[in-house]
């Protein structure tokens, strides 16, 4: 069984951090985020290859997964050659497919039993299966509304007031047959849920929903990209290293910490890291490979990527700094401020 994940996305809503870096490889803590995914993937037995469908900087990505041998998972790429929207992003890379297959955005955080969705998408024989979750501000999203068995009945693209009849939303992950492929034009941008899902709607397939109320985040904003990793130091998602040992401070065997700096969990420091003396780590902070806090500065649930300088008695709150950030003497930054690779801020500089 084979599963697409949607991963040729600009990444827009991160910029500057994606200018240089892809979104399915952002780092959470020290580990690209695409690994999150595949980890889930691997879980269900079944699936013995992952096409990756790419269309930004799709070399970046293949360098560090390779072909997924150190994954136990065959990993194959395949390139846009135009961005061709989510349908059709999976009709290119699905062409030849004759099974069902698992399709995964490549911006969705989750902890779902894909063994679940797929014994329900079997014991429905659906053509499609989506999962749904439920969301506390309906209003904020576009809405899937379901039929007392589970069966899709509308897609509602920003309900007004009146319109809101169902709190649950698109997760972001599918099971398809391949056979629903041909309606989906080639080589042209098709969005699946504007055009794709109708489609299965119109016709009056079998088309189910999954409801899912467990852990479920999109990290495609910077928001939401400091709030992935407050939830896995709370626990809220289990992951390394925090899986069994939340709200501690995390420090890598390699990074040094000098006598008099403070470090309050839960943190995280990474190899080669140096914190000085007088430095303050406040909770939910990361600090990444390479990177250097100087005497006196403070840094307090902000995001730190690898090779950042935190200067003397500087403060840097909430944000995120992409790689090789150098931040001045007594400089302070208030969140939420997100620096791209290699951005200098002047001493005494406030932003």
């Amino acid at each position: 069984m084979k599963a697409i994940l949607l991963a040729g996305g600009k990444g827009t809503r991160l910029r500057p951090l994606t200018v240089h870096t892809p979104k399915p490889i952002v780092p959470i803590f020290n580990r690209p985020f695409l690994y999150y995914q595949i980890d889930l993937l691997r879980q269900v037995p079944e699936i013995d290859e992952v096409i990756l469908s790419l269309n930004y900087q799709p070399r970046r990505i293949e360098e560090i997964f390779g072909d997924g041998d150190d994954l136990g998972l065959k990993l194959r790429y395949v390139v846009e050659p135009m961005p061709l929207g989510t349908a059709g992003a999976v009709r290119y890379a699905g062409d030849s497919l004759t099974e069902s297959v698992v399709v995964f955005n490549g911006d969705v955080l989750t902890e779902v039993d894909l063994g679940a969705v797929l014994a329900m998408h079997r014991e429905r024989k659906a053509r499609a299966t989506i999962v749904l979750t439920p969301v506390e501000n309906p209003r904020a999203y576009g809405l899937v509304e379901t039929d007392a068995k589970g069966n899709i009945k509308r897609f509602l693209e920003k309900p007004g007031e009146d319109e809101i009849t169902c709190n649950t939303i698109n997760a972001g992950i599918y099971v398809l047959e391949p056979e629903t492929f041909d309606r989906i034009p080639k080589d042209t941008a098709w969005s699946i849920e504007r055009s794709f899902f109708p489609s299965l709607i119109e016709r009056g397939e079998t088309f189910v929903a999954y409801v899912y109320d467990g852990y479920w985040i999109d990290i495609g904003t910077p928001a939401k990209y400091l709030q992935v990793h407050r939830d896995i130091m709370d626990g809220r998602y289990a992951a390394p290293p925090f899986a069994g040992a939340v709200k501690k401070a995390w420090v890598a065997p390699g990074a040094r910490i000098d006598e008099g700096a403070e470090l309050h969990g839960p943190c995280f420091i990474d190899e080669g890291a140096t914190i000085k003396a007088g430095a303050r780590i406040l909770p939910y902070s990361v600090i990444g490979r390479q990177s250097h806090v100087e005497e006196g500065a403070s840094v307090e649930g902000a995001v730190v990527w690898a090779n950042g300088w935190i200067g003397r008695e500087a403060s840097v709150k909430g944000s995120i700094l992409g790689r090789n950030c150098h931040i001045g003497r007594n400089a302070i930054l208030e969140s939420p401020v997100v620096l791209g690779d290699k951005t200098v801020i002047t001493d005494y500089s406030r932003l």
